[in-house]
């Protein structure tokens, strides 16, 4: 019999698996917490490396209508430090890096139009997960809910409810808290900001601090920094109060240029205070019959080098051609597609690591800059 397959999470990784899948003819549910599409907003911008996001898109049959979303304009890089003082500041010669960004919400919603009707069961929040007697697991949602599965794969995030199956590992603070700032409509609300952020990526580092994301007219940004892990609680951070939140930002980051400080100063006042986890580098576990992990939950890493989304929908592309090739051998196409992933990940969490030290340091942006500058060969020039 075929078996049947749960994928928890209908993040981008779960949605590359099920397309994937589904274009082959095989059959999975993607239970997803979210009450619908629209539950929440989804983040900025993304891009997508060829050899991993643009890979599993093309798997997916989606690279045509995904190019047509991406924002050429976005690929340009601009670093500076706290005084405004520029040291990087880069756009593609012609038009593209080969990186192409895209709105993260676009991103989904594309995956989410390509999928069945009923092939995802939204508002289902899963609460544990357990194998029965006969080999098969059981998944209760939140509310009571139970559906059975003979192959569950977790693509539940950070804080996976799927992965006590497999592992004990659990997510530790990278050092970094931040606040989530969006500026609508920038250019017109601070002219001055949006010249000096750009139309492409920023970092703005000093000091152990960032304010970085994205430009164009929407600016999606962070306040970022070094803290203790309960910063964010002692400062008040936690609270729906917005003035609070962008005065205690403001003493952080009090000395740097107006035009940056504007960015918290003015910020829409959507607001929202996290922190950076990681699961341990080189995070693996011994091969489980019917279960596996793809994306955050397998390999979560910081985002300093931009490797989160694309290593879910390569782990997603990967995990659903295995499967596909190895039909009814699920442990075939299990012990093949985490062979390959383990020393993946841990080659993208080790430069996720070295990014964020990078990025945050006494005399950042320097080591940024030095990077990028060491990168920078007639043949690689970027």
């Amino acid at each position: 019999m075929t078996p049947s397959i749960a994928v928890v999470g209908g993040g981008i990784g779960g949605l590359v698996l099920a397309r994937i899948l589904q274009r082959h003819g095989v059959d999975s549910t993607v239970y997803e917490l979210d009450a619908s599409a629209s539950a929440r907003r989804q983040g900025g911008l993304l891009d997508l490396h060829v050899e991993s996001g643009q890979r599993a898109l093309r798997e997916a049959g989606l690279h045509e209508r995904f190019t047509r979303l991406t924002r050429p304009q976005a690929e340009a890089m601009r670093v500076m430090d706290k005084t405004g003082t520029v040291f990087i500041d880069e756009s593609p010669p012609d038009g593209t890096t080969g990186r192409p960004e895209i709105d993260r919400t676009d991103l989904r919603a594309l995956l989410l139009d390509s999928l069945d009707p009923g092939r995802v069961a939204w508002g289902h929040k899963l609460t544990t997960a357990r194998r029965r007697d006969d080999g098969r697991f059981e998944l209760t949602f939140d509310g009571g809910a139970r559906r059975t599965a003979d192959l569950v794969i977790g693509a539940d995030g950070a804080w996976s409810r799927v992965r006590p199956l497999l592992s004990a590992a659990v997510p530790q603070y990278a050092g970094i808290s931040y606040v989530d700032l969006r500026v609508t409509d920038a250019p017109t609300r601070l002219p001055a900001s949006a010249e000096l952020v750009g139309a492409g990526s920023l970092f703005a580092l000093s000091d152990n601090k960032n304010i970085g994301g994205h430009g164009g007219r929407d600016l999606h940004l962070g306040a970022m920094l070094r803290t203790p892990e309960d910063w964010i609680e002692t400062h008040g951070l936690d609270t729906a109060d917005v003035t609070a939140v962008r005065t205690a930002l403001l003493a952080e980051f009090a000395d740097w240029h107006p035009a940056l400080t504007d960015l918290i100063r003015h910020c829409d006042d959507e607001v929202t205070a996290r922190r950076i986890y990681a699961l341990p580098t080189g995070h693996s576990w011994p091969r489980t019959p019917g279960v596996t992990l793809i994306g955050d939950a397998a390999h979560l890493m910081s985002p300093f080098a931009g490797e989160g989304a694309n290593a879910a929908m390569l782990d997603a592309c990967e995990l659903a051609l295995a499967l596909v090739e190895h039909g009814d051998d699920v442990e075939a196409a299990l012990l093949r597609y985490e062979t390959a992933m383990f020393p993946r990940a841990d080659v993208a969490a080790r430069m996720s690591s070295r990014g964020l030290d990078l990025c945050f340091a006494a005399d950042s942006p320097h080591g940024l800059v030095d990077f990028f500058n060491r990168k920078r060969t007639p043949t690689n020039p970027k």
